[in-house]
């Protein structure tokens, strides 16, 4: 069977956020630095724990990154109807944390040139939701932020989401997210991580990616 690879996607202005914001690519890299950052700061430490809340390591986490970022933008290029695309990603298991966070900044950057260069109106499969460029962002950012938080905590890491950025995740992601505390608390509720006033920690959890 011969696959047809989707077109070329036609280089368009970069995704804006609504309400002002900065454009998703922008926030995107401001996301990489700031999580990459965080995790470095703690490259000396025992990475073969598990990560708050996980079954994985904190060293099995950063594989997971690195997976899923290079499968959104895989997702993004090639556009198939209704499955995962066939290039999977992983960091080498000898190289030390230092050189692993190299290689998500990688995965992060091949992302984040996708985004910028994908027209508007291109959409691309993803089970939760088929989904455009602005999206595909906002999952990668998801990712990079509650996984960073997982790790963080795991290594004892004073570290949250940053608000702005957990503002669009909100706003793109999670339409019927609850009101009334602060962006990070809500986006890690919306994910698992935390319970909220009232609000028990959930046991299941997805986003919604469509284009609204």
């Amino acid at each position: 069977m011969t696959v047809t690879p989707a077109a070329t996607p036609r280089p368009g202005p970069a995704p804006v956020v609504p309400g002002g914001a900065a454009p998703w690519p922008d926030l995107l890299t401001a996301a990489t630095d700031d999580c990459l950052a965080a995790l470095l700061s703690g490259a000396d430490q025992d990475w073969l724990r598990p990560a708050h809340g996980l079954d994985w390591s904190c060293r099995r986490t950063l594989d997971h990154l690195a997976l899923g970022l290079t499968g959104y933008t895989g997702l993004l290029i090639a556009r198939p109807d209704d499955r995962y695309i066939t290039l999977f990603a992983s960091l080498d298991p000898q190289a030390p944390v230092p050189a692993c966070l190299e290689g998500l900044r990688i995965a992060a950057s091949l992302l984040i040139s996708t985004v910028r260069d994908t027209h508007a109106e291109a959409r691309a499969w993803h089970p939760w939701g088929r989904s455009d460029a602005t999206g595909f962002a906002a999952m990668g950012i998801t990712e990079l932020t509650v996984h960073t938080f997982d790790i963080t905590r795991a290594l004892g890491l004073p570290w949250t989401p940053p608000d702005d950025l957990s503002t669009a995740v909100l706003a793109r992601l999670f339409p019927d997210a609850p009101t009334g505390h602060s962006p990070s608390e809500t986006l890690l509720w919306c994910t698992g991580r935390i319970p909220l006033p009232g609000l028990p920690r959930r046991a299941d959890w997805q986003w919604d990616g469509s284009v609204r």
